[in-house]
């Protein structure tokens, strides 16, 4: 009887540990989805400035940044629904292995595979900038998105389509409750959280980050292309972001394809005309592309577009018109130690971060 006995509770015990496996396989099954879904108490989002950065232009009074903001939002930036046909997301035309990027395409292709005008400029260290678009038209991060979500060529959508959608789902109710008390959900909450999101997205962990450190050394190439960068190209990709963001015309050809005249759209005054915003430089290796309709598809190309091919426009950039010589003069050798050292501007710790990924 006793040894029965004995015998039962160990079965039991037995049939409680495969219930207990069982129900972990469950519920690691459905990981997926409810991936995201904040469940602890939000709290701030740490969010630090690297050494040597600009002071962070973002006014976060009107939107502070959590981590259930943030998890919002990277949520949302790969959420189809907010295109019209539920196809097109932000991270659809900004891809993380190429510094969110469109890698590939001369300008960006939207819903139902329309074109648009412009080359993707790369989302990073935009918590740093005061503007984010080629022709300086965003200055506001909190309202940037509204922009491609309402694009006829781009998401093709709208805010209060988008927000119908987004009601339909219990797991976004969760979320939007979790960042922001309640799960009212509304245009402006939306476009917020997205913002939130990709002021995370900081890039400042390069080969050039280290060396200055004095954790990483740079070949002889690099340090002559650093030199030579810093005597012909910093007076436009200046700081630690690499760009002063300015606008200024380049000698590029006017594009007739994409009618993209760059400041003039904004200001419709004509010397503003084919003046584009200077990029940031940092991940340029992974950003081809290049240029505002992404006419050039390799960093040699560039340097080759400034050494030989600028075009002498009535508003050319006087940088690039100096003592009777159009564009930068510059060597083959010199181009290739420049582009060596442009490419320890990559951060692969930035496009392979987990946490800014699908």
């Amino acid at each position: 009887m006793i040894k029965h006995c004995y015998q039962s509770k160990r079965e039991q015990t037995g049939s409680l540990l495969i219930f207990l496996f069982l129900l972990l396989a469950i519920l690691n099954s459905c990981s997926d989805e409810y991936e995201g879904i904040p469940i602890d108490k939000d709290e701030a989002y740490d969010l630090e400035k690297p050494s040597g950065f600009p002071e962070m232009t973002f006014d976060i009074t009107g939107n502070p940044i959590t981590v259930n903001g943030v998890a919002l939002g990277k949520k949302l930036f790969y959420e189809g629904k907010l295109s019209r046909n539920n196809t097109i997301s932000c991270g659809f035309c900004h891809i993380q292995e190429y510094a969110f990027t469109h890698h590939g395409h001369p300008v960006s292709h939207g819903i139902d595979d329309k074109l648009g005008i412009i080359n993707a400029p790369a989302i990073q260290n935009m918590v740093f900038l005061k503007n984010f678009s080629w022709d300086g038209v965003s200055h506001n991060l909190d309202e940037r998105s509204l922009v491609p979500i309402t694009t006829d060529f781009e998401m093709d959508s709208s805010l209060p389509e988008v927000v119908g959608k987004l009601n339909a789902d219990a797991n976004y109710k969760k979320m939007f409750k979790a960042a922001y008390g309640d799960d009212n959900i509304t245009g402006e909450r939306v476009l917020k959280a997205i913002s939130q999101f990709m002021r995370t997205m900081i890039s400042a962990d390069s080969k050039y980050d280290r060396h200055k450190k004095g954790t990483a050394s740079f070949t002889s190439e690099e340090s002559q292309g650093m030199a030579l960068f810093q005597n012909k190209c910093s007076s436009c990709h200046s700081g630690e972001l690499f760009t002063d963001e300015s606008y200024r015309n380049t000698g590029m050809y006017y594009n007739a394809q994409y009618d993209d005249r760059g400041r003039y759209r904004v200001t419709l005054d004509w010397n503003d005309n084919m003046k584009f915003r200077v990029p940031s430089l940092r991940n340029v290796e992974h950003t081809a592309p290049y240029m505002h309709d992404g006419r050039f598809y390799t960093l040699e190309a560039v340097l080759n577009f400034y050494s030989d091919n600028v075009e002498d426009q009535p508003n050319l950039d006087p940088l690039l018109k100096q003592n009777g010589h159009v564009g930068i003069s510059m060597t083959s050798l010199e181009k290739q130690n420049i582009s060596a050292f442009l490419k320890t501007l990559s951060d692969q710790n930035f496009i392979t971060n987990k946490k800014f990924a699908e």
